[in-house]
């Protein structure tokens, strides 16, 4: 039989507009069921703490519950896989965070690219480590640190929270810019490492801000630089490492990503609705006082801070030498 051309142009255009009129009615009803935030991260920790935050908005502005489910281990890269490997549907998403931006290359062998395989939504919130010493350390601005380190090399212990960790890649970077040669100390999490910079075991730990605040404020703990680009509100008198450190830059950042392939509509949607959170008056008290700042992204935009920030740890690490099997 054959069809008249104009039948068949028909036919085409209306082939041609089926698709994209499913893919905004899959948007529209999105989600009709329990969504599953995957955490890298043990539940208590300030990663699972970020996730229920925003995952607790997102359940009441949608409708069906997001239900964070906690895969700890191997620097997040369990819980990447996870992700990466979900269907393209919408309803499994990850807590991305500066830690799997380290890890893409501090693990050698991974069934999965975070840059290729996890599609970016939406960025949550960004908070500094802090450069604290003991008290008695000789050195009282990062500037004289830096002087001691130089004329001491390898005779100042840097604590961290583990191998490749956030205070470890901060550290090592602070070596790379600033010439200094810090020693490497790692510890079992981050409270036996925050006991050892308290105890005098060891004498500089990058640490995150929130847990260090109260021993900065009383005195048991020197405070010499935030690590993000800029002062931090909470230490307003505490210089950042960029005033002695040009271009040094090493924040903690949280954001949420989902299996690449996922259709447009339902990743503007989450966006949308994650950034509505970020604006809400009651979320970012909350997210304040975890120490972190809001951080609104465009899915395009954290996607290029996930890429920019691979790139920039794949150096550190490969500066360190760090490696985990």
């Amino acid at each position: 039989m054959t069809i008249p051309r104009r039948r068949v142009l028909q036919l085409a255009a209306g082939a041609a507009v089926l698709p994209a009129t499913s893919r905004i009615a899959q948007g529209q009803t999105y989600p009709t069921r329990p969504v599953r935030l995957i955490v890298g991260d043990a539940p208590a920790g300030a990663p699972d703490v970020v996730a229920r935050l925003i995952g607790q908005w997102l359940s009441e502005r949608l409708g069906p519950q997001i239900v964070v489910e906690n895969r700890p281990g191997a620097g997040n890269t369990i819980a990447m896989e996870i992700v990466a490997k979900a269907p393209p549907d919408g309803y499994t998403l990850a807590l991305v965070g500066s830690s799997a931006a380290t890890s893409a290359t501090l693990y050698e062998k991974l069934d999965y690219d975070l840059i290729r395989d996890i599609a970016p939504v939406a960025g949550i919130v960004r908070s500094p480590l802090v450069m604290v010493v003991d008290p008695s350390f000789p050195a009282e601005t990062v500037r004289e640190f830096i002087s001691y380190a130089k004329a001491n090399p390898g005779k100042i212990n840097m604590a961290s929270a583990g191998n490749g960790t956030g205070p470890h890649v901060a550290g090592e970077l602070f070596n790379m810019m600033s010439g200094s040669n810090m020693i490497h100390v790692p510890y079992r999490g981050g409270p036996p490492a925050l006991t050892a910079v308290l105890g005098g075991q060891v004498q500089v730990y990058f640490v995150a801000v929130s847990s260090a605040i109260e021993y900065i404020r009383t005195g048991k703990l020197r405070a010499l630089a935030v690590t993000t680009a800029k002062r931090w509100d909470a230490l307003p008198d505490v210089p950042a490492v960029d005033e002695f450190v040009p271009g040094y830059e090493a924040s903690i950042w949280f954001g949420i990503g989902t299996p690449r392939s996922t259709p447009a509509e339902i990743v503007d949607k989450l966006n949308k609705e994650i950034n509505a959170g970020l604006a809400n008056l009651q979320i970012k008290a909350k997210f304040a006082a975890l120490g972190n700042t809001p951080m609104p992204m465009t899915p395009d935009a954290f996607g290029k801070l996930m890429a920019e920030e691979t790139k920039k740890w794949a150096k550190v690490v490969e500066f360190s030498g760090a490696k985990v099997e």
